[in-house]
């Protein structure tokens, strides 16, 4: 691949003809019909002016489709992104306010900052910080959040304190969410394809006029404004402010990447190529700034409108193309059509988009796999939702807690005392109860690198050996797990190999591979020695710890 190619991967896109432009209308068309009332409903969650979403839909779109490195995914507005966004400004501006749409547009800028300095900086592999069952923890929470946010709009009572203060319901919107909500659910179980969140807009949009839905109390999208965005440049918030923005743009960053990954993996996949993250992070920043500039909130790729793309038959980035133009002959003709939809509909069109990651039985799953990571999972689940609105600390808290884990294992290695298995093989000798190798021999084997990490353990497990078995005169270290060394284990295999000199105990080295052997020579421990014996393979080993068993057992 050129270097013109890397950096302008739109290049690569097949050349168009009559048949291939047909099949990416097709999917454009499909996609854009759902994106736009998508886009509606989660700039409510974002606690944007309505527009905005639309916005985020346009430009974004386009600048994500010609940079980044999988060109068939859907970047726009997604309910999880939307739902940071929203929960990382409460508490520093009115939701809608101009305070609070500066603040999201900073949120913007530093996400898509940060996204390309880590693409151009190739820092995608820190997506690996954060493991999957943090992920699904956070993300099921999440959920939760986002349905406890829409359930007074579905249900029309407004908001959750004026339930407490005054319970009253406001029947109509109460029908409207119900009744489109059961729609929208059933029609994403037998026609997945259909355009079914836009009709359902455009018939209750229709019913909420013919009854004069708004004139009797009803909550509807009301106007919004026609034509393309203009251009937008927020005012300085003060580093004070600025300095509030840190932790959610961070948590933001992962989060909207993470989504990206999930989706780009099924794309990439289906085309055989290998994923290049770190050109979709490029891509993905400079989305975000486009969101930015467009006076809308940070974008992100949607696994559901992706997933429908290639369900639509997407080729290429041509069918973004054609999604943009329908968002944009929309954006210019058809925005009073909204006027009437009430917001009971976008709280339906929400909780169908999010009811889909409430997987209580991934949890189930997670114990029966591991139950130091389902107990990590739990815990960021709990955090994230007690921590509302401050959710970020959800998966801060997740982070961390992998991340020691992680160190725990690393500093713990598996250091086992092998035997010969009856089947050939070397396995653990007190769990299988197996015989040593050879009288006056401890053989071992660890499972990890020899690190700083795991040098102490290395060293401790010998020498508490040789303190509970003097009458040890030969040790045997099958090395073949051992795939890399530092300095401070090639520190502690000199130790060893003075404290075994000074014990008169031989020292048999099995499967050592070359990178770590060319450490350990270029260190000055593998001289010639007769207490330092080297066997390439396992049956040399074997072959030489027999050699050491008397022939009569008695001796």
């Amino acid at each position: 691949m050129s270097r013109l190619h890397r950096v302008f991967p739109f290049l690569r896109w097949p050349r168009p003809d009559a048949g291939l432009l047909r099949g990416e209308a097709l999917a454009g068309l499909t996609v854009g019909l759902m994106v736009i009332p998508q886009g509606v409903a989660y700039a409510a969650l974002a606690g944007m002016p309505l527009v905005t979403g639309i916005y985020a839909t346009l430009l974004p779109a386009l600048i994500a489709v010609l940079f980044s490195a999988s060109p068939r995914l859907s970047v726009g507005p997604t309910a999880l992104t939307c739902l940071l966004v929203g929960a990382s400004l409460s508490g520093l501006a009115e939701p809608g306010s101009p305070q609070w749409i500066a603040l999201a547009v900073w949120l913007c800028l530093l996400t898509g900052l940060l996204q390309i300095a880590l693409g151009f900086a190739r820092f995608g592999w820190l997506l690996n910080l954060v493991n999957s069952p943090v992920l699904m923890a956070f993300t099921q929470a999440a959920a939760v959040l986002i349905i406890a946010s829409q359930l007074p709009a579905l249900l029309g009572f407004g908001a959750w304190d004026a339930l407490l203060a005054q319970p009253s319901l406001h029947l109509p919107s109460l029908a409207f969410g119900v009744l489109s909500l059961a729609l929208l659910v059933l029609a994403r179980r037998w026609r997945p394809g259909f355009p079914t969140v836009l009709l359902v807009m455009a018939v209750s949009g229709g019913i909420s006029y013919a009854v004069g839905f708004e004139a009797h109390g009803g909550a509807v999208v009301g106007t919004l404004p026609q034509g393309l965005p203009a251009l937008y440049w927020p005012d300085w918030p003060g580093w004070s402010t600025l300095g509030q923005l840190v932790v959610p743009t961070l948590v933001i960053t992962l989060v909207s990447f993470l989504e990206t990954a999930s989706s780009a993996k099924v794309d990439n996949g289906q085309r055989g190529q290998r994923w290049d993250q770190d050109q979709d992070l490029i891509g993905q920043g400079l989305a975000k700034l486009a969101a930015g500039f467009s006076g809308a909130f940070p974008t992100s790729s949607s696994f559901s409108r992706s997933a429908l793309n290639l369900y639509a038959g997407a080729k290429s980035g041509w069918a973004t193309l054609f999604m943009v133009a329908v968002v944009l002959i929309s954006l210019l003709l058809f925005m009073p059509l909204l006027h009437h939809v009430p917001m009971a509909v976008l709280a339906a069109i929400v909780l169908v988009a999010v009811i889909g990651l409430i997987k209580p039985r991934a949890f189930t799953y997670l114990w029966k796999v591991s139950r130091v990571e389902a107990v990590i999972a739990g815990i960021t689940f709990a955090v994230t939702v007690l921590a509302a609105p401050r959710l970020y600390w959800g998966v801060l808290a997740g982070v961390l807690m992998a991340l020691s884990h992680f160190l725990y294992l690393r500093l713990h290695p598996r250091i086992i005392e092998i035997g010969l298995h009856p089947d050939g093989s070397l396995r653990d000798r007190h769990l299988w109860q197996l015989p040593p190798l050879a009288p006056g021999m401890f053989a071992l084997r660890m499972d990890a690198a020899l690190d700083f990490a795991t040098a102490n353990a290395f060293e401790r497990a010998i020498a508490e050996h040789l303190s509970t078995h003097p009458d040890t005169q030969h040790v045997m270290w099958v090395a073949h797990p051992i795939n890399r060394i530092d300095a401070t284990g090639a520190e502690a295999f000199g130790r060893l190999r003075e404290q075994l000199d000074d014990q008169r105990i031989t020292l048999h080295l099995v499967g050592i591979k070359l990178p770590v052997e060319n450490v350990l020579r270029r260190a000055g421990h593998l001289n010639e020695s007769p207490r330092l014996q080297l066997y390439r393979t396992e049956a040399e080993g074997l072959r030489a710890a027999s050699d050491l068993i008397p022939e009569d057992p008695s001796i």
